[in-house]
């Protein structure tokens, strides 16, 4: 396994960083440029090896969908396919296998769609065999689960012959996606009523557009953790948008009580070190891709915090949970489940000169600790899985003035 090694470094003079584009309203864009007839303008498109999939997939139209580990991808095509009445077989990477679609899977059946589970139920690899016909104009499916199975009947939606009315039961989490969702959705000409636990899409069509997609907030959270766990520097973030459909923009309000002062301006963001006023507790219910980022901000900055909404991190690439518990040991910090939901973070109490971290095929772990390198020299296991969201993201860590060594083995 390949490693990377970064050394030491607490302060950075200004430095301005290219940040990627939003993966999320990327994979997004597409399936919508998809159902629409004539051609859309895309611009600024994320590259993001899941969006390049899901190009790639996309243009090629091939019998099998290998989306390899990309969820969203997985989502999106198949009620993309299924309620589109193409034959496909879904697949991808072995833990992209053990991620369950069932909720979205009897969804779609509900709805009218033939599918077929390959090997485990309720679990990739599927057969989608067509859609004879819609029988249904409402169903209901799990709020508190991903809402990347809401998204993705969303956008199919208006093509549907009778629209679509969806009830979220339970608790609604990630809403902030299912809002952007509704958004792109309306940048292309289709209105939505969302009140309550209820959804509802006439139906209706797509129209073309120009559309440029924006930076990534989920790829600006480590540079704004960067910043709150560093003695000194100054960082601008280009791309960033104060009227952001990302709910990851939240990091702005988060960072803010963990040092670090934002300044929008015309083309971006410009970040500044502030005194910490602290974090004792923060849902990630509607922005759980910010949880890894800011534990490990509390956990170099001293702040013992409770964290809720962490539920959905149990099916991501990896079991993120487990993942920081683990990781975050090696550094004499703790995340335990004090009481049921409720994740209390101990700061780290003893670092040592040098310090491992394994990434579990996950992205967000190989960029969330990224900012322990104010503290100590850092190792990082398996750097490619970057590119799932941010393939420069290395490349960028260049511009801190400081050498990332790869060493292959």
């Amino acid at each position: 396994m390949n490693t990377i090694l970064l050394p030491k470094k607490s302060a950075f003079g200004e430095i301005q960083i290219p940040l990627p584009s939003s993966k999320s309203e990327s994979n997004r864009v597409l399936i919508i440029d998809a159902l629409t007839e004539g051609g859309n303008t895309l611009s600024n498109l994320a590259e993001a090896r899941d969006t390049q999939t899901m190009i790639r997939l996309l243009e090629e139209d091939p019998d099998t969908y290998d989306v390899l580990d990309a969820g969203t991808t997985m989502r999106f095509l198949t009620a993309y396919a299924a309620l589109n009445n193409r034959q496909k077989t879904m697949t991808g990477t072995p833990r992209m296998c053990e991620r369950p679609i069932g909720i979205l899977v009897d969804a779609l059946k509900e709805i009218g769609a033939s599918i077929s589970y390959l090997k485990k139920e309720g679990y990739p690899p599927l057969t989608i065999e067509g859609f004879t016909g819609q029988k249904t104009k409402e169903i209901e499916i799990r709020g508190d689960v991903s809402s990347q199975y809401i998204s993705a009947l969303l956008m199919n939606a208006p093509l549907l012959p009778e629209g679509l009315v969806l009830n979220l039961t339970g608790k609604i989490g990630s809403r902030t996606y299912i809002t952007m969702t509704l958004e792109l959705m309306k940048a292309f000409g289709v209105d939505y009523i969302f009140e309550g636990s209820q959804i509802k899409i006439k139906p209706g069509k797509y129209q073309s557009t120009t559309f440029s997609v924006e930076s990534d907030w989920s790829g600006a959270s480590y540079w704004f953790s960067l910043l709150a766990c560093a003695d000194s520097g100054v960082l601008f973030l280009k791309g960033l948008k104060a009227e952001s459909l990302q709910g990851d923009a939240k990091i702005v309000t988060i960072m803010d009580k963990l040092g670090v002062e934002s300044e929008f301006t015309s083309d971006g963001i410009l970040l500044k070190k502030k005194a910490i006023s602290g974090l004792p507790s923060f849902d990630f219910t509607h922005c759980p891709d910010l949880a890894q980022t800011v534990a490990v901000t509390c956990a170099l900055t001293g702040q013992t915090s409770d964290f809720t909404g962490l539920e959905s991190l149990r099916i991501k690439e990896t079991d993120r949970i487990d993942a920081l518990q683990k990781e975050l040991a090696k550094i004499g910090a703790l995340l335990e489940e004090r009481k049921e939901g409720v994740f209390t973070l101990v700061p780290a109490t003893n670092i040592p000169d040098t310090v491992s971290i394994a990434t579990y095929d996950d992205h967000r772990m190989a960029m969330a600790f990224m900012p322990l390198i104010t503290r100590t020299k850092l190792e990082i296991e398996d750097p490619e899985v970057v590119n799932k969201s941010y393939p420069s993201f290395w490349k960028h860590c260049s511009l801190l003035d400081i050498q990332p060594e790869f060493i292959k083995e």
